[in-house]
């Protein structure tokens, strides 16, 4: 039976691909200056660093639960079966907020076939697993051969980032205020991962811009796996140059043949800023790909 793939702007996917596939992305709110808009609809991400820099005001908050309904609905009203991929739970309310719409929408169309997965990660790590099951679905995958694949290649999905700078985390409440101003004076870089619960966590700190960038490339050798036949994910916050240095490195380091760079969304990029950099990967083998 067929089936629609939708995803939400979480994912970094670059324009080309949602515009190859006509990938249906719910995008995340973020409020400028007490005006609401949409990543990767009304605000882009090219524009919105330098919305950052000039100081602006910028918050966010997740997909609500009439966000949901008003996507989801018109699937429901004509009878079509969904599979929705979600930002993950550790980091947002995303999944939770679905559910509710899933249940309200089932009251009122009851035959309606829609799945809800966590996929416990975030940026083009969640992309990742999202174009994996694009293409498994274009090349004739039943609707459980793609969860099944998807589930697989979120659960093995590594994210290794680091940022520019602390100030963002700190305004988010990811550290403190004395954390950021004792690590600015010394030019900490946290090295950051998503955890297997799929939240956003500190594993290391080093010194010195360039020594982060040389450091998640190691941990990419550290923790991957048969890199020449899967796509590695390259995500950066308005600092293209610095991820083309990084595909350059795991292309002579690791042999990794390709890629998908994007850049660091809104919903994301609010709460990390300029200049976030952050490789996603396998740490398995996957029987899926090849």
């Amino acid at each position: 039976m067929a089936y629609t793939i939708i995803t939400d702007s979480a994912t970094d996917l670059p324009k080309s691909i949602i515009e190859e596939f006509n990938l249906h992305v719910i995008p995340t709110p973020v409020v400028i200056d007490e005006v609401d808009y949409f990543d990767g609809d009304t605000i882009l991400p090219e524009n919105f660093y330098d919305i950052l820099r000039a100081g602006t005001d910028v918050k966010t908050y997740h997909i609500n639960e009439y966000m949901f309904t008003q996507a989801f609905e018109p699937y429901a009203q004509r009878k079509e079966e969904v599979i929705y991929f979600c930002f993950s739970t550790g980091i947002a309310g995303t999944f939770n907020a679905a559910n509710l719409a899933k249940q309200d929408l089932l009251e009122r169309y009851p035959d309606f076939k829609i799945t809800i997965m966590d996929s416990k990660c975030a940026s083009i790590g969640f992309g990742l697993g999202v174009y994996m099951a694009l293409l498994m679905q274009r090349n004739g995958a039943s609707k459980e051969q793609v969860l099944e694949a998807a589930r697989y290649h979120f659960d093995h999905m590594e994210h290794v980032f680091t940022v520019e700078t602390l100030e963002y985390l700190c305004k988010g409440g990811r550290i403190s205020k004395m954390a950021a101003f004792a690590g600015g004076l010394i030019d900490l870089k946290p090295i950051l991962e998503v955890t297997d619960d799929g939240a956003l966590a500190a594993v290391e700190k080093v010194r010195g811009r360039q020594k982060s960038i040389r450091r998640i490339v190691e941990m990419v050798g550290e923790r991957g796996k048969d890199f020449k036949d899967q796509t590695i994910g390259i995500v950066h916050g308005d600092c293209p140059d610095v991820a083309e240095e990084v595909r350059q490195m795991l292309m002579a380091r690791y042999g990794c043949t390709s890629f998908i760079t994007s850049y660091v969304g809104c919903a994301i990029g609010a709460h990390t800023g300029p200049g976030i950099l952050g490789i996603t990967f396998l740490d398995e083998k996957s029987p899926f790909l090849g």
